[in-house]
């Protein structure tokens, strides 16, 4: 009886420790799956959208600059306050809300990169192979998952745990080059009229 009760034990902590471990693959599927069926209140479970919308910003707005963390008051006052100067003349960019709405996210885990943005709905494409993440950096408490579209270049998507099995998307860093910008809208064209001979 000890014996069994000790296998179960140790069946129940192995478990414990792969579901901890798994658990922020587990939140990646989940938000390409919520994606895929316009699932709002799932993405909203997985993702924090203020911190997502924060990482996302000054990688658009093509500042070097704003990538680096801003000077402390402490230790540098005067170049913290230039920064603030700095932060409200800049010309921002692009509009970091492009890059959350669930088609655009889909297009995200599926390594679109940057194009993920103007990214429109096409028949046929959540049935398409999408790629796998890959581990790229694995903590207590955070993750990175990387996926790698065919020129090789990474969209890397960044966990943070909430509790022990609950995971959040809290940052997604963008591949290297420029944003493309949204595509007009083509009018539809009308045939001429066939005049008769």
């Amino acid at each position: 009886m000890k014996r069994v009760f000790g296998n179960l034990v140790l069946a129940a902590i192995a478990l414990a420790v792969v579901s901890f471990f798994a658990a922020p693959a587990v939140a990646f599927f989940g938000i390409r799956s919520a994606a895929q069926s316009d699932d709002v209140a799932g993405l909203q479970r997985l993702m924090d959208f203020d911190a997502v919308r924060a990482s996302l910003r000054p990688q658009l707005s093509g500042r070097p600059e704003a990538l680096t963390p801003p000077p402390s008051f402490m230790n540098d006052p005067i170049g913290a306050f230039r920064r603030q100067f700095e932060d409200v003349a800049a010309p921002q960019g692009p509009n970091p809300d492009a890059y959350l709405t669930p088609d655009a996210i889909d297009g995200l885990t599926r390594a679109e990169g940057r194009y993920a943005a103007v990214r429109t709905a096409r028949p046929g494409t959540d049935e398409a192979s999408a790629p796998w993440p890959k581990p790229v950096y694995w903590g207590i408490n955070r993750a990175r998952m990387a996926v790698t579209d065919d020129g090789g270049s990474d969209t890397v998507f960044t966990f943070e745990r909430k509790g022990p099995f609950e995971w959040k998307l809290v940052h997604i860093g963008l591949p290297d080059g420029a944003t493309p910008q949204t595509p007009a809208p083509v009018a539809p064209t009308t045939a001429a009229p066939e005049t008769k001979r």
